[in-house]
């Protein structure tokens, strides 16, 4: 077979973001694991969610629907693959797009450093976590 028949290595392939956000760390991970502050800062902005399922552990199942601001519901299922206090957050995503997502969060001189995908989540974050200093 030909060398471009291959899909490149997920190193190539893999979106990472990396922002510094002014509060602990265990903030932060309380606002991923959380269900009732993770729903209000999951996903675009303009988008709320209806959790139906948050299973934290590894093999638990998180499901939702994540309702846009046109009207249009999209139901999302993932399955969590690791949780390490408060270090880590493995999970795949199920449902439509497969794929899966790791966040990782360090301590940084009183601030953590959050690694991820999705830099409209991480200002929706911080608006949360603005809520319950």
């Amino acid at each position: 077979m030909k060398k471009d028949s291959f899909p490149e290595p997920l190193s190539e392939r893999e979106i990472v973001t990396t922002r510094v956000i002014d509060a602990p760390r265990e903030r932060v991970f309380k606002a991923w694991t959380d269900p009732e502050h993770l729903a209000q800062w999951w996903g675009p902005k303009g988008f709320t969610n209806t959790f139906q399922e948050f299973d934290m552990r590894p093999g638990g199942a998180w499901r939702f629907v994540m309702h846009g601001p046109d009207g249009v519901d999209y139901k999302n299922k993932s399955v969590f693959v690791e949780i390490v206090r408060p270090e880590r957050i493995v999970f795949k995503h199920v449902s439509g797009p497969q794929f899966q997502v790791t966040a990782t969060f360090t301590e940084q001189a009183g601030k953590s450093r959050l690694i991820f995908r999705n830099e409209q989540n991480f200002d929706r974050l911080e608006a949360q976590l603005a809520k319950m200093a």
